[in-house]
């Protein structure tokens, strides 16, 4: 009986089992597979053979093609890890004793890297509760300056265009509905499909301006953690899209969606809170927010496929098929998590600097995924600074003469449109010491028909101070405040109004549990 193209594929991987199939030093071989690749696993080096697959969005199913494909893979991975993708090995002799290089006929290709630590994949981590919040200010450092930094897409070119998102989008439609085995299964997917073409209606104008805008770029396309390690002690991400040029030219927002969808499928919301977060602060994106929820979802459509192509890859009713299933139910239920959304509420804090008003922000985000909008770093947007520059603070002057003040103001307001528009609640993250400045989100937020609250940050004067003084000396805050600010804040500062205090919540930052007690009071999630 003729072998098909996968047996063969698998007799080789057995055959590559043995030691002395390699031009190096083995002890032992261990193979990882996927449903597109065996990964082998020599204990210096890696090879990763391409399956002899075709599923309409790759295509690997010839020789010839499997070496263009990991001579993409290698090439497009060195962005990110050069150390670790070495190039292509050639996989030569026969199926009953194969080797590395030499003489005698091609059998297969390998993408050849060297072999990274075990344990330290950031779903290893995250599976073994080891993932911390300094990896993912690492993880967002990372993927931000990658984001700003890669190549954009041509106008004139297909990448990016609303029609061509939406054709990623309903594909998965078109290859899941025939695997699936229930009508509960059927019913939750369609209803998945209709609010995604709901959407794609409603946002077609929004992916047309991301496109012009210069949003979509050659991203990584696959950055989930299972694609990131850590090596030396750095975050690397690996084994990036290589098999469609369209999958990996995408809007960054749909990136991000990737990793913030992962990470709450591993359990860690408050991660995912914390990147989009850190994110939108570096990169100032918070337009993207809009098609947020639209990527998301499409998102959890990619892994459910994924798990029901790994399920037609192994035996029914084995415990890889179950657990296939189980993945894919799971995927299904993050989605029609993603298309419900809750009223979106308008906070502001109000107080003087050092009185806890970031840090308060940063909690309420973990907590809650309130979107927090820091008035320090927004004001350096606006004048041109990065966000870890230190502006020269005078009063009134340099970028805090009164009228930057006044367009960094504006400038919160305009972003909380975007965000609340988007459907999530903001909190701007200001001094609000002028009624003026009140009084424009308080109309804001009646324009807009959403709840609106103060949140006044309080704290013992010599806290203030010893805050301010030790933020001043480690210098990694993107506030400038001094003593002196301090001070003129103090005179300046225009008290709550009584019908301000009727929408005002007092925090002592000073608290242990402040959090906390601060999260009993606001509108309960549904």
């Amino acid at each position: 009986m003729t072998m098909t193209a996968m047996q063969r594929g698998e007799r080789l991987v057995e055959a590559l089992h043995h030691p002395q199939a390699y031009e190096h030093p083995v002890a032992a071989v261990r193979v990882i597979q996927t449903h597109t690749a065996w990964v082998l696993l020599t204990g210096k080096y890696a090879y990763k053979i391409k399956k002899p697959v075709a599923f309409g969005f790759l295509d690997f199913s010839t020789l010839e093609k499997r070496r263009h494909w990991c001579e993409e893979e290698a090439r497009l991975n060195r962005r990110f890890a050069p150390d670790i993708y070495l190039g292509v090995t050639e996989i030569r002799g026969t199926l009953q004793q194969p080797h590395t290089g030499g003489s005698g006929p091609v059998l297969e290709y390998a993408v050849h890297m060297r072999q990274f630590p075990d344990k330290q994949l950031l779903s290893e981590l995250a599976e073994h509760k080891q993932l911390e919040a300094s990896h993912i200010d690492q993880l967002i450092e990372k993927i931000a300056t990658f984001h700003q930094t890669t190549d954009y897409a041509a106008p004139d070119s297909n990448y990016g265009q609303p029609g061509r998102i939406h054709h990623w989008v309903c594909d998965n439609f078109l290859y899941l509905l025939p695997k699936l085995e229930t009508d509960e299964d059927v019913g939750q997917l369609e209803r998945i499909r209709q609010w995604i073409n709901e959407q794609w209606q409603q946002l077609e104008r929004h992916f047309a301006g991301r496109k012009h805008n210069g949003f979509i770029r050659e991203c990584h396309g696959d950055l989930h953690l299972r694609n990131l390690t850590i090596i030396d002690g750095d975050i690397t991400p690996f084994d990036c899209i290589e098999f469609n040029a369209e999958l990996r030219w995408i809007d960054v927002m749909s990136e991000v969606a990737f990793l913030i969808m992962d990470l709450e499928e591993h359990g860690y919301p408050h991660f995912s809170h914390q990147f989009l977060n850190g994110y939108l602060q570096i990169t100032g994106d918070y337009g993207g927010l809009r098609v947020l929820h639209y990527y998301l979802v499409y998102r959890a459509l990619v892994r459910a496929k994924v798990a029901i192509l790994r399920r037609q890859q192994v035996p029914p009713q084995s415990q890889d098929y179950l657990q296939s299933t189980a993945d894919y139910q799971h995927y299904i239920q993050l989605a029609l998590q993603h298309m419900d959304k809750e009223p979106p509420v308008l906070f502001i804090t109000h107080g003087l600097s050092g009185s806890g008003k970031s840090t308060l922000g940063r909690a309420l985000n973990h907590a809650r995924g309130i979107i927090q909008i820091r008035s320090d770093i927004e004001r350096k947007r606006l004048s041109g600074l990065k966000v870890s520059e230190r502006g020269t603070f005078e009063v009134d002057a340099g970028i805090y003469f009164s009228q930057r003040t006044e367009e960094t103001y504006q400038r919160l307001a305009e972003l909380a449109t975007f965000v609340i528009e988007a459907g999530f609640s903001v909190l701007l993250d200001a001094t609000f010491l002028k009624e003026k400045h009140r009084d424009l989100m308080r109309q804001l937020a009646d324009k807009l028909q959403v709840r609106f609250l103060i949140l006044h940050c309080v704290v013992p004067n010599a806290m203030l101070e010893q805050r301010i003084q030790v933020r001043e000396e480690v210098g990694q805050d993107p506030s400038d405040a001094t003593l002196q600010v301090l001070n003129a804040q103090r005179d300046k500062a225009e008290p709550l109004r009584n019908d301000e205090r009727n929408l005002t919540l007092t925090v002592d930052t000073s608290q242990e549990d402040y959090v906390q007690a601060l999260l009993r009071k606001l509108p309960e999630r549904r």
